[in-house]
Formats: C-alpha cells, sequence, structure tokens
C-alpha cells in the first residue's frame, strides 16, 4: 500500500480522548458552567465592596472614565478570585495591529525578602501596563528605537480565566496605545465609533419624541466559518503550515457539487471537537447558539447570539483561538484562511449588526406602533445612506490577500457592495418616494398621513445569499468579512459612518420640523423620501453573481473594488478623513498608519506564499515528476513520456520565473508600489507554476507525489 494511503487510514480512526466530556445533568445548578470564567457583574457584586460595585457599574452605564481611586479594590477582588481558579499570572490581553491578539505574562508572585513570596496585583497594574510597543506594526506612529507603549484597561469588557493543563491565567482586555496617546490596536477606535454613534443616535430619538433613551449600543454577531482537517495532512503540507492555504492541489473529483455536506449529519469526532470548543466557550461567556456543517467538504460554522459590538469583538477573538486550541486534542487543525482550497468554497464572517437603547428598544425592528416605525425608518434609511456614500471603504475594511480569493467569486459577496432590503421593505421606500395621498389602513406599517405603506412583517421578505450587505428582519448583515480577520475594524466603520448618515438625516428632519404646518410625520417622511432617492442606487435585490449585475453597478456609479490595494486607499480618502475627524474615531496620522501597515502586511504576505511555492515546485514537486518521467523513460512508452516531459519543461521555466519575480531586488520600494508589484507581477508568476503543477498532480505516479491531495484532506474525517 503506498505510503499515502497508510496515512489516510491513520487518519481516519479516531476515538474519544482523555479530554472526552461525557454527558452531565444540566438542570442542576453545579453543572452550568456559563461565565464560571468571567469576573462578571454577577462575580463582582459578590466579592466587591458595595461602594465599589454600584460607582463601578455607574461608570460602565454612562460610558465614564474610571475613578482610579476604586482600581485597588476591584483589584484585590479579581486577584483573589483569578488565584482561587489556579492562575498564578495575569495578562493585559491586547489586539495589535497584528489582526491577532497579544499578551505579556506577569506573575501575581513577588519576593518578600525573606525567602518567601506574596501575591500581590495592585490597582495600578490592574489600569495599566507598558508592552515594549517597537516591534508591533505602527505605520510609521513609533520608529523602531521608540519602545514605549501602554495597554489601558477596558472595564467593558470583562476579565477572564484562560485555563491549561497546568495552570491558569488571568486575561483583562485592555486597550493598547503609543506612548503619545495615538491608537495601536483595533479596540479603541471600536470604543470611539461605539461612542460617536451613540451621541448622534440619542440626538436623533430625542427629535423622533423618544426621550428616555441615554445611551445607545451597536451589537454583533458574527457567524464564523472555518475548516477542519486531519492534522497528518496539515503537517505534511508545508504551504498549509506556512501560509494557511494550499498553494497546490487539484480539484478533486468530487466537491461540494452534490449539496451533501451543507447541514448533514455531524461526524463523530468533529462533533466531539465542537462540544468541547462550546464548553470551553461557554465557561468564558461567550453566548454560542449554532453549530452546523457548511456547504464545503470538512466545512463548518459557529454562531453567537448578540452582543456589545465591543464584548462581541473580543469574544469572537476568543472563538478563533479556541477553535485552533481545542481542535488539537482531537488530531484536527483549524483553518481560518479565507480559501484555503482553491476550487472549493473558502469562509467568511457574517457579521449580523444592530442599534439599541439602554431601554431595550432595537431601533432596527419595524415594531408594531407606527411611533416605533417612524424611528425605525429613519435609522434605517441612515444604514442606506452610509453605506451608500462609504461603500468603498466599507470594502477596504474587510481587504487581506486571503479575501482577494472570494470577493467577486461564485461564492462569496461580490467585491462590490450594495444593500438587500427585501421586496416589501422596497415597497414601502417606493411608496414613499411615489407620495400618492392615501388613507392609512388598519395595521398599515406607517401611518404617516401620505402613503399607504404595506404591513412589514419581521421578516418581510426573502433571503438573498448573494448581497454583501442584507436587511435580515432586525439588523443588518455585513456578509463580507473574511474568515481570518477581528470583526473591530469593520464595525468601527459602520459606526461611524452611520452616526454621520443619523447627524445629516437629524439635522434635515430638524429642519423640517420648523416648516410651517409640520408634523413629525410628514417630517419624516420627507427626510427619508430625500435620502432614499439619492441613495437608492446602492439597493439591489438580485443576483449579486451575475455579469448582469456587474455592468449595472458600473452604470449605478458603485465601485468595484476587486483586490486589497485596489481597497486600502480609501481608508485615506478625503470623505473618510473627514468622517473620522469629525467623530475623533482615528485622526489622519492613525488612519495613515492603518494604510501603511495593511499595504505592507498584504506585501510580505504574499512574498511568503511566492517564496513557500517556489521552494515546494524546486523541492518537492519537481524531483517528483522527474522521477516519474525518469520511470517512463526507461519503460519505453515514448506516448506517456510526450504527456509528461513537456510539462516537467514548463514547470521548470514557470518555477525561474517566479523565482526572479520574488527577488527582492526586482521589487520596487514603497508599500503601495510593492503590493501593486506583488499582485501584477507575483501573483500571476505563483499561478503559472500552480497550474502545471496540478496538472502533473493528475499524472505522476500518486506513490511519488509528495503532498497529500484534496480528495484527502477534504474528505477524511
Amino acid at each position: 500500500m503506498p505510503r499515502i494511503r497508510q496515512h489516510n487510514v491513520t487518519a481516519a480512526q479516531w476515538s474519544a480522548n482523555g479530554s472526552a466530556l461525557g454527558s452531565q445533568d444540566l438542570t442542576l445548578p453545579d453543572n452550568q458552567i456559563f461565565a464560571s470564567n468571567v469576573f462578571s457583574v454577577a462575580v463582582q457584586r459578590r466579592r466587591l465592596p458595595k461602594h465599589v460595585f454600584k460607582a463601578l457599574q455607574r461608570t460602565l452605564e454612562r460610558g465614564e472614565a474610571l475613578d482610579t481611586t476604586l482600581a485597588d479594590g476591584v483589584a484585590q477582588a479579581m486577584k483573589e478570585w483569578a488565584m482561587e481558579r489556579g492562575a498564578t499570572h495575569f495578562t493585559h490581553w491586547f489586539q495589535p495591529l497584528t489582526g491577532s491578539t497579544a499578551e505579556k505574562h506577569d506573575s501575581f508572585y513577588g519576593p518578600a525578602g525573606d525567602g518567601t513570596a506574596i501575591a500581590e496585583f495592585s490597582g495600578k497594574e490592574l489600569i495599566q501596563g507598558e508592552p515594549d510597543a517597537s516591534s508591533f506594526p505602527t505605520g510609521g506612529i513609533r520608529a523602531t528605537f521608540e519602545a514605549r507603549g501602554y495597554t489601558a484597561w477596558d472595564p467593558t469588557s470583562p476579565a477572564f480565566i484562560l485555563e491549561n493543563p497546568n495552570g491558569a491565567l488571568l486575561c483583562i482586555p485592555t486597550a493598547f496605545t503609543s506612548w503619545t496617546g495615538e491608537a495601536l490596536d483595533h479596540k479603541i477606535p471600536l470604543l470611539r465609533s461605539m461612542d460617536a454613534l451613540s451621541g448622534a443616535a440619542v440626538r436623533a430619538l430625542k427629535l423622533l419624541g423618544i426621550s428616555d433613551a441615554a445611551r445607545v449600543f451597536t451589537t454583533i454577531g458574527c457567524e464564523q466559518e472555518y475548516f477542519l482537517i486531519d492534522e497528518q495532512y496539515y503537517f505534511e503540507r508545508p504551504d498549509l503550515l506556512t501560509t494557511g492555504r494550499t498553494l497546490f492541489g487539484a480539484k478533486p473529483p468530487k466537491g461540494h457539487e452534490l449539496d451533501d455536506h451543507y447541514f448533514g449529519s455531524i461526524p463523530e469526532r468533529i462533533l466531539a471537537c465542537m462540544l468541547e470548543t462550546e464548553r470551553e466557550l461557554a465557561k468564558l461567556g461567550v453566548p454560542v447558539k449554532t453549530r452546523h456543517n457548511e456547504v464545503a467538504p470538512n466545512q463548518y460554522e459557529i454562531a453567537p447570539i448578540f452582543e456589545n459590538s465591543n464584548v462581541g469583538a473580543d469574544h469572537q477573538m476568543l472563538t478563533m483561538q479556541l477553535l485552533q486550541n481545542v481542535a488539537r486534542k482531537y488530531g484536527l487543525v483549524c483553518l481560518l484562511h479565507e480559501k484555503p482550497f482553491a476550487g472549493v468554497n473558502g469562509s467568511g464572517k457574517h457579521n449580523n449588526w444592530s442599534m439599541g437603547t439602554d431601554t431595550g428598544l432595537n431601533l432596527l425592528d419595524p415594531g408594531d406602533t407606527p411611533h416605533e416605525n417612524l424611528s425605525f425608518l429613519f435609522f434605517c434609511t441612515a444604514v442606506i445612506q452610509a453605506v451608500n456614500k462609504h461603500q468603498a471603504l466599507l470594502r477596504a475594511s474587510i481587504a487581506n490577500p486571503g479575501q482577494d480569493h472570494r470577493l467577486g467569486a461564485n461564492e462569496a459577496p461580490p467585491a462590490i457592495i450594495s444593500i438587500f432590503l427585501g421586496a416589501e421593505l422596497e415597497r414601502v421606500y417606493g411608496a414613499i418616494e411615489s407620495g400618492k395621498a392615501q388613507a392609512s389602513k388598519p395595521g398599515s406599517f406607517l401611518g404617516l398621513g401620505t402613503p399607504v405603506l404595506p404591513a412589514l412583517p419581521l421578516h418581510g421578505g426573502d433571503r438573498n445569499r448573494t448581497s454583501p450587505f442584507a436587511f435580515t428582519g432586525n439588523k443588518f448583515e455585513f456578509r463580507a468579512l473574511g474568515s481570518s480577520m477581528s470583526p473591530a475594524l469593520p464595525n468601527t466603520v459602520l459606526n461611524t459612518i452611520v452616526a454621520e448618515a443619523i447627524d445629516e438625516l437629524a439635522d434635515a428632519l430638524k429642519r423640517a420640523l420648523k416648516s410651517p404646518g409640520a408634523s413629525l410625520e410628514k417630517a419624516v417622511a420627507k427626510v427619508v423620501k430625500e435620502s432614499w432617492t439619492a441613495n437608492k442606487q446602492v439597493v439591489f435585490g438580485g443576483d449579486n453573481y451575475s455579469q448582469e449585475w456587474h455592468e449595472e453597478a458600473e452604470k449605478r456609479g458603485l465601485a468595484n473594488l476587486r483586490t486589497t490595494p485596489d481597497a486600502l486607499p480609501w481608508l485615506i480618502d478625503k470623505q473618510t478623513l473627514a468622517a473620522f475627524k469629525k467623530y475623533k474615531v482615528l485622526s489622519k496620522r492613525e488612519l495613515e498608519s492603518r494604510l501603511e501597515v495593511f499595504t505592507e502586511q498584504y506585501a510580505v504576505k504574499i512574498n511568503i506564499e511566492a517564496e513557500t511555492a517556489a521552494q515546494i515546485a524546486r523541492t518537492m514537486l519537481l524531483p517528483a515528476a522527474v522521477r516519474h518521467l525518469n520511470e517512463l523513460k526507461a519503460s519505453g512508452l515514448d506516448e506517456l513520456v510526450g504527456e509528461v516531459e513537456p510539462l516537467v519543461k514548463e514547470l521548470h521555466f514557470a518555477l525561474v520565473k517566479l523565482e526572479d519575480a520574488n527577488l527582492a531586488d526586482n521589487q520596487p520600494s514603497g508599500a503601495m508600489k510593492w503590493a501593486t508589484y506583488m499582485r501584477d507581477t507575483v501573483i500571476p508568476a505563483m499561478d503559472d507554476v500552480r497550474q502545471i503543477a496540478d496538472r502533473l498532480e493528475k499524472l505522476v505516479a500518486d506513490d511519488l507525489w509528495p503532498l497529500p491531495k484534496y480528495s484527502e484532506m477534504l474528505f477524511i474525517k
């Protein structure tokens, strides 16, 4: 039996390991583990002095700065709670511009001077840390020799315990800022954007006659897609190990054409892995609700329910980390790359986004009464206006090399940002635009005194799986995020641009209300009509994958930014700078730093892929093809030699071309020029090598081909 087939037999065998959970009676209080490793409000209520607890909660509810005099009391309670759970160290857990999380562990214990140690953790240590900032990407904000950076406690996201077989760690969610006070992370701008939207929305609500809301929160729920493959194959694939995707691999005889994997029965090993992952997430207070098989073979999805945007973003980072950690216990590797397998559906992260008041009102729920309907129509219109004006910026917020394999392909939302509203809601806006005055009927959607609008139930239309930005009943689903990315930046952008649109509509509403004889209903109808007329070109309910839509979108003036270098410059477009400056979310310098960081990361990642592809082709695939060719020549079967020999020569020619393109001396300086060169020169050279190698994979003897094939990686569970 060929070596690779023996590996298949090994990979296909699994039995419950030592970490098997078994079944528990979940009706018993002692078996309820949700948030058991979280320094939650309930824990704070039990452990903090009463006056400290009340002061801390007031601070969080009002979105105010924390009184530092409270910090020592909070730190003492947090330390005792963490040590009871086995924690010996703490870390300020933050999210630099690397796309992952970062941590530096400090021990609770310090020498007492008499040969013993004493556990200490002060309010100062809780509030602020000082990790070395020099080695994190800053985009020019900090020079390499300027090492000072600060982590600052974010009390709105609760501290938590990460367990390890050999101990535990207290993690304190923090912001990460430079010595100059500029944001070096994703958390600070997200928090700023949430404040910006809250201020704009509360002001608008007062104009709409809703004065009891003191604060508006944005909420998210991210549906995380991922692949699980046996670790045997992962470690035999240098491309997966180094880049997260397969740089070579012929399309298997079967992919997902039969749709038999989608929502199918979950294999035993996969389900066991999912159950442990969900258990660990439950301990951390992550409200996971859904699991299922996705479309592609060995592709799966996990989804939580809604949370505050900041906490939801933190929980997304934890979800990705735990998916990867737990998978290894089951002999699996979790792949979060957007496109780990060519020709097979890739993975995204659907970002369900909404707005709600501190009184419990969902601003994107159509509601049951005209009063609620008015506010819904106002805020829904603001989202449409924001997305139309800043469509290119939204595309830039989700740009990375992995996304370029998905966006625009027939498997994911296209690179054109458009909105799906559904037939009923489009009919509502059409009636408002036409202005046909009719009497209101009982149960009609809006009683504005002008058009009669059709009743809009919670799900007022079919879903559109091809839309990148869809209204789904009481929220919008931004479906174009990449599987591997933090949702913080896309939500920062979404919050900021919607805040701007709310303010613009609120200004217009204020003017309309001053008109003689104006009522709130008529004023809202006027504002909505004007905004809809100016922005309706971004709304599309058809097939976003069709070529006809691409042509139609161009006529409508919608941006089609197919690659990351096309999209990223919109981070510093004039209207982007104006909006982010107005709401103090990111300064021009902070936005320019992100453009620099993301552009350089794109080029570096492509460079790593190209060097890995060249190395695999040079040292693994080309030798295998030559050995096969020599065996054919020795057999005297000239016709078979004629099939293989030209491809071997083509592979060598394409390989030399790739190696030459990837030489540092041949690449331009400057981040954007470098990124453009990688896109226009290196990627095509890499694709040429792959195209020939994948043809050889189908010709070279199976026992000679050195890489596990798609038919093994995707179907052995």
